[in-house]
């Protein structure tokens, strides 16, 4: 049985209960204006004390999302696992700063210690790609995308980069994106063959539209991407050449696929997908670069940075520096295999017939469904995806005709490949025969006993 020590007020409205949710035997919180309770686990209390005695709402929220993650299967290409390490240093002290400026360089007094964290960041970002130079203040990948692109293009420029549709990003051009509204776009797709890349292609496009920038890198795309080409392509055209490694930085860094860091003009990525760290973006580009794209982050494009954030970025690069992360990315890009393998074989098509890095793309055209019907059928069996548009999609982006699966959250919990092949065995059994709620309930059972097997957070 679970209880508090004693009782005491949080505000005049709200008071807690020594008493156990005989359901739950949590500790129960009663909100009296609200009329409302809420039942938090002890642990809850233990981390988030005063977050649960002065919001238990919030703190409610918090303990499902968790227990969402930890019962479940999060195969979320984007999505991963930060360690604990991380998730302190962004609850830190860091964030009751206002530091607007660079190290040495603020607006503000009493800054020594965010330069520290920052110059730590920075330079442990630098180590890990051998980079020039790295701007880490950007909040987020489109962030650091915009930064590039005010540095180097004027409104109206054109823009090569790859559809959205056909594995690119909204910040690549999309019209309902800034870029799409700020310059002019032409874009490249996939071979409507092979669903991969022809840089032939490209350079034609590149030589008869004559961009000011050329974009490269993706966020649904399974092969190898030829980052040298790209550049090849952009100095033939003087352009400029952006690489977005957003998806695929934790494989740069350790060597796993091709570095666009030193080839390409300039590098963005974020921090949170296979780098595994806090949610937040960077820049990388050679020294002749680094002042127009510092001026473009600040005061160009950003206010003051989040410093919590950046810290965390710190410790994210400091864990991305050790032998046991390029391990950890190699078992990412194994676990894809393996279940791209299983999914093949229980006649799932593949875009592109395979994988080469941590996601499969998957083309449902053949079943008859479309990747709305296929996100939400997975989701009741907690096994957590995204629709999404593959090549020649017919289908809008809110309903689409493909799924997009990655492996770097599970890899995160300890899984390989005996796992990878029995949740390709769970995905295809539900995408045959989405309608049949005893197989998604049976699967559903089945998925909670193997998340209980590799927990979050190990004790």
């Amino acid at each position: 049985m679970t209880h508090f020590a004693h009782s005491f007020p949080i505000f005049p409205e709200q008071r807690i209960f020594q008493s156990d949710c005989e359901k739950h035997q949590y500790p129960r919180v009663f909100l009296a204006q609200e009329k409302k309770r809420y039942y938090l686990i002890k642990s809850t209390f233990l981390y988030m004390s005063n977050l649960a005695t002065t919001d238990p709402e919030i703190a409610d929220i918090v303990r499902r999302e968790m227990e969402r993650q930890r019962d479940g299967l999060e195969l979320i290409a984007s999505e991963n696992l930060v360690s604990r390490a991380v998730l302190e240093a962004m609850g830190s002290v860091m964030t009751n700063k206002y530091a607007e400026g660079y190290p040495g360089k603020r607006y503000y007094g009493g800054c020594e210690f965010h330069d520290m964290a920052e110059n730590l960041a920075r330079d442990r970002l630098k180590e890990l790609f051998g980079a020039e130079h790295a701007n880490v203040q950007p909040h987020s990948g489109t962030q650091a995308n915009m930064a590039v692109y005010f540095a180097t293009m004027k409104l109206g420029d054109l823009m090569l980069s790859m559809k959205l549709s056909q594995g690119g990003h909204l910040s690549h051009g999309s019209p309902v994106s800034f870029t799409g509204q700020f310059y002019r776009v032409a874009q490249y797709g996939v071979d409507p063959k092979t669903e991969t890349l022809d840089y032939g292609v490209v350079e034609e496009m590149a030589r008869k539209e004559r961009p000011a920038m050329l974009v490269c890198g993706a966020s649904a795309y399974p092969r190898i991407i030829d980052f040298k080409a790209f550049q090849e392509i952009a100095d033939g055209v003087d352009a400029y050449c952006m690489a977005d490694i957003a998806h695929i930085a934790g494989l740069v860094a350790t060597g796993l696929h091709p570095t666009s860091v030193g080839v390409t003009d300039f590098t963005t990525t974020t921090t949170h997908k296979t780098l595994r760290g806090p949610r937040g973006g960077a820049i990388m580009c050679d020294a002749e670069h680094a002042q127009i794209i510092d001026k473009a982050v600040f005061p160009g494009m950003q206010g003051g940075p989040l410093m919590h954030t950046i810290t965390a970025k710190a410790v994210c690069f400091k864990e991305a520096l050790r032998p046991s992360f390029k391990e950890y990315n190699r078992q990412i890009i194994r676990n894809a295999k393996a279940m791209a393998e299983t999914l093949h074989e229980m006649n799932l098509r593949l875009v592109s017939g395979g994988t080469d890095n941590h996601l499969i793309l998957l083309d449902l055209s053949d079943l008859g469904i479309t990747g709305l019907e296929a996100e939400v059928a997975l989701g009741r069996a907690h096994i957590t995806v995204n629709k999404n548009t593959i090549p020649n999609e017919q289908r809008s982006p809110f309903v689409t005709s493909g799924l997009r699966v990655g492996t770097p959250a599970v890899t995160s919990r300890g899984m390989k490949e005996e796992e990878m092949h029995q949740i390709g065995e769970w995905i295809g059994t539900i995408l045959h025969d989405i309608r049949n709620e005893g197989a998604i309930k049976r699967i559903g059972e089945e998925v909670a006993s193997m998340a209980g097997k590799f927990p979050l957070y190990p004790e």
